[in-house]
Order: C-alpha cells, then structure tokens, then sequence
C-alpha cells in the first residue's frame, strides 16, 4: 500500500530540490514550466491526496504549455484521484516514462571519497562538464545553470577526478533529514567501472554530515543497468509516477 504522507514529503522535496522557472497552482495541482528542461520541471504534479480533474481544467492547464511551446505533460505520482489516468488517457494524453522513486537510509558513513570535490556552489565548469556528458537535450548549459542556482536548499556540487581529469559528477540536495541525488553523470568513455557508485556514495556522506538520515533518487523504471546498482546500495521503491502527455504536442 502507497504511503501517501511519504510520497506528499518526497514530492515537496523534489520540486525544492529541482526548481522550476514558473509555478502556477490549480486546486491541489501545480503545474511547472523550465523552458522545456527535462520533464520534471515542465509538468503538472498532484500535490495532495485525491487531487480531481476535470476536462475544463486540463484544456485550460494544457493551454499554458502550448502558449509557452512546450509538450503538455502530466507528472502522475498516486496522490491523484483514481479516474485521472483514464480521463487523461481519453483527452488523448499518452503514457511514458514510468519512474521510480528509491530510498534508502544512510548509514553513518560521513567520509567522502577523497577524489570527490565537493563544492557548496556551482560553478561554470560543473554545469558546462555535467550537461555536456549528458548529451542530447540536456546538452544545455544555460538552462541547466538558471534551474540549479534556484536551489535555495543546502547542496553539494560534486566532481570525481582521475588523473586531475573530471570524469563523473551529482548534485547532492539536502533538507529536513533527506539527501535527494541529482544529475549522477559519467563520462560517456568511462562508464561501467563504478565511477558513478563512487559519487553516490560521497554524496550519501555528505548528506551524513548535514544529519540526513535518509537519502532518495528517482530512476526510470527501463533503466535496469541504474536500478540494479542503486539496489546494491540499499535502496528501495517507495512509489512510482508515470508521465501523461499530449500525443503530438510541440
């Protein structure tokens, strides 16, 4: 069974953690806009426990993205009312991308790795060397940078390095006893040699520091690869959310 003042807890985190530039909110809704900068920022989210919708609603909350060219989407985390799925689903929004959001204690290992910098602030370099990594659509600098230097929670910025080569990085965001992790990314020609485990795991220590006793991620539900190795780590489901968006949106 859903534990759905889990999930309320988590889902403030997450849109603390990963600021949008533009918030409206609509009867237990909140709809996000980022200049189209990875779904979470750019979708509308239940955020209370039996949020309704209704076709007016959803044409008007619609609306909103197209005006701003973007893909309307509906982030659909089991706070909402059993009939949205088929309501949208029947307005013609298809489902993707179905997601798990994992948590796991921390431990009480307060030591980072020694070749993971981590930095309160970020800088130039972190942004350009993360999104660049990442490649494709979030191969973007600017929009990367104008969601980050929003966070208004304690964060650490981390880098590891071989060799005084950068070639792995996250984002660590602490707050009220939890440490979400961000933007895990290895170089596309190291991959697959625990680069990223070593990061998770620094970024696990330094939320100690700050007095997390939890920490928490969210990982697609296809990515077995990531799955499995956040499974190595202790870390379980707490609950999943599906996206719905508009067939054939911009």
């Amino acid at each position: 069974m859903t534990d759905h003042t889990l999930v309320l807890g988590l889902e403030s985190r997450l849109l603390n953690a990963w600021p949008s530039l533009e918030y409206q909110t609509y009867d237990g809704w909140i709809l996000r806009l980022a200049d189209g900068y990875t779904k979470r920022a750019n979708s509308v989210t239940p955020l209370m426990r039996g949020a309704r919708l209704d076709a007016p609603l959803v044409e008007h909350m619609t609306a909103q993205f197209l005006r701003a060219n973007l893909r309307p989407t509906f982030r659909l985390n089991g706070l909402e009312e059993a009939s949205v799925d088929a309501l949208l689903k029947d307005m013609g929004f298809i489902a993707v991308e179905p997601t798990r959001v994992l948590v796991a204690p921390v431990a009480g290992d307060c030591e980072p790795d020694p070749e993971v910098v981590l930095a309160e602030a970020v800088s130039a370099r972190w942004v350009r060397d993360a999104s660049h990594s990442y490649g494709g659509d979030k191969a973007d600098d600017a929009k990367l940078a104008a969601i980050v230097s929003r966070i208004r929670q304690k964060t650490a910025f981390a880098t590891l390095h071989l060799d005084d080569r950068p070639v792995a990085w996250g984002l660590g965001v602490c707050e009220r006893g939890y440490v979400g992790l961000y933007d895990i990314v290895v170089a596309p020609d190291l991959r697959g040699l625990g680069l990223g485990r070593r990061v998770v795991n620094s970024l696990i220590a330094w939320g100690c520091t700050q007095g997390a006793h939890s920490t928490y991620l969210q990982v697609r539900a296809e990515n077995e690869i990531a799955g499995s190795l956040y499974a190595t780590l202790g870390f379980e489901v707490a609950y999943e959310y599906t996206h719905r968006v508009m067939d054939g949106g911009p």
